[in-house]
């Protein structure tokens, strides 16, 4: 919803935060190793992780304790997400591998495994009855313009759910549309060669946004193509980026610090604690 934001990182845990006002509310330990990505319910209960110990963890919000860990993966756990209602996790590794996992269930093995990818699989997000996937090679489908050259880090469905936005380590942006793979639009300026990095729509699908290694976020316009905004973050590489889904509202991770940008006019919704 937008009033409160997860943060993980190498120190083996994730933290719970209101951003609007700076506040840490809660940790959360129960990883072996890095947390690599985390993602919340839609009813802000249960929170969803995957890290380097190359386990899936389900916690409870409120007692910060894990529900259930759910292991099959093969090497680290690059990206987690929830679908709608929170029945399913869904879960892409390195092992080139997607899984889902029922919450509802104590079985420990998956539901589903897609093992279609031919490399790591570095991004995954979900709509109400598609998975998008990014991994780190082009090889592999049959039509190549459905994959950008180099390995992709970061994929996003457009709000419309027309469009999907794909990062690569080509340090160039693309939008492609969804059900032929057409080549709508590339953005460029930002550089991104060696990490992976996150892209964005902003919450009104006019700007495409991208992390960079020089410091910097950088804003294109959607349809022109040409760079609207760039913001100075830090002097590292800015990895993570997350789009308020209603507000111009912008969370940016660096070097241990997450910074949050927002208009003048902002106007958080509700107060929570």
């Amino acid at each position: 919803d937008g009033n409160y934001c997860l943060t993980c990182g190498s120190d083996k845990t994730l933290k719970l935060w209101n951003p609007h006002k700076g506040t840490a509310l809660r940790t959360y330990q129960g990883h072996g190793y890095e947390v690599l990505d985390a993602a919340g319910s839609f009813d802000n209960s249960q929170i969803c992780s995957g890290g380097a110990d190359k386990a899936v963890a389900l916690w409870d919000v409120t007692t910060g304790q894990v529900v259930r860990k759910y292991r099959g993966h093969a090497g680290n756990v690059n990206c987690v997400q929830f679908n709608e209602e929170a029945t399913v996790i869904v879960s892409g590794s390195i092992d080139s591998t997607v899984r889902c996992w029922d919450c509802r269930s104590r079985r420990p093995d998956p539901i589903q495994v897609l093992d279609e990818a031919k490399d790591g699989i570095s991004s995954v997000k979900l709509s109400a009855h598609e998975i998008l996937t990014g991994w780190g090679g082009s090889a592999g489908p049959p039509k190549p313009r459905r994959v950008p050259p180099g390995p992709i880090t970061s994929v996003c469905f457009s709000k419309d759910g027309q469009c999907v936005l794909a990062a690569s380590l080509d340090s160039t942006l693309r939008l492609l549309d969804k059900d032929t793979g057409e080549l709508l639009g590339e953005y460029t300026g930002h550089r991104s060669t060696t990490y992976r990095l996150d892209c964005v729509l902003n919450e009104l699908d006019t700007h495409v946004g991208c992390a960079s290694e020089d410091g910097h976020v950088y804003f294109w316009d959607l349809v022109e193509g040409s760079l609207a905004l760039s913001l100075p973050v830090g002097q590292g590489v800015v990895q993570s980026l997350a789009f308020h889904p209603r507000l111009p509202c912008l969370l940016v991770a660096t070097q241990g610090q997450v910074t949050l940008w927002r208009e003048d006019t902002f106007q958080p919704e509700g107060d929570p604690g």
